[in-house]
């Protein structure tokens, strides 16, 4: 059985046009500047080269309504033929609410009628055991949510649509 190739991509022709929308912090931004590499891959674990992501984060300090006029809060990008997105930002501070520093997700992909939601946590961050969401997640499939930190620096963390790896998402 194949995964599910059955409608789309039709967003990629205005949503992905501005490949800015990746910047999400200029040089001047408050905070520690990361890159982040996600990679989408299907059923099968082959990359989806046609495939969005839209991020959105708070900010160094931990806050979703920052005034910091350096940082969007947002990005969204288009997958490449290997199904990767790099995105610039900063290093999202721990919300007030106790929730360990972390990206919010939105996959769209062909075969989706709906978008799909997840989280990017990070590896080694000490606010992970004190996570209201991660905590609800299954420990065996937490990795499936934290991203590891490359040789280059960047963090990386592959999204599997489906299959035994499948990436946690979110009813929300």
């Amino acid at each position: 059985m194949s995964p599910s190739q059955t409608i789309g991509p039709f967003f990629h022709f205005s949503l992905t046009a501005n490949p800015e929308l990746g910047r999400m912090a200029r040089e001047d931004a408050n905070g520690e500047r990361i890159r982040v590499r996600l990679r989408l891959l299907d059923g099968d674990g082959a990359p989806v080269p046609d495939g969005m992501l839209e991020i959105w984060q708070a900010d160094s300090s931990g806050k979703y309504d920052h005034t910091d006029p350096a940082f969007s809060g947002f990005g969204r990008l288009a997958t490449d033929a290997d199904g990767v997105c790099v995105f610039e930002t900063i290093y999202p501070g721990r919300a007030a609410d106790r929730h360990a520093p972390h990206l919010n997700v939105s996959v769209f992909a062909r075969g989706l009628l709906n978008r799909l939601y997840t989280r990017v946590y990070f590896d080694g961050d000490p606010a992970l055991g004190e996570d209201p969401v991660l905590a609800v997640v299954p420990e065996d499939r937490r990795h499936t949510l934290i991203a590891c930190r490359g040789e280059s620096g960047e963090w990386n963390l592959a999204i599997h649509l489906q299959a035994t790896e499948e990436t946690v998402f979110f009813d929300i």
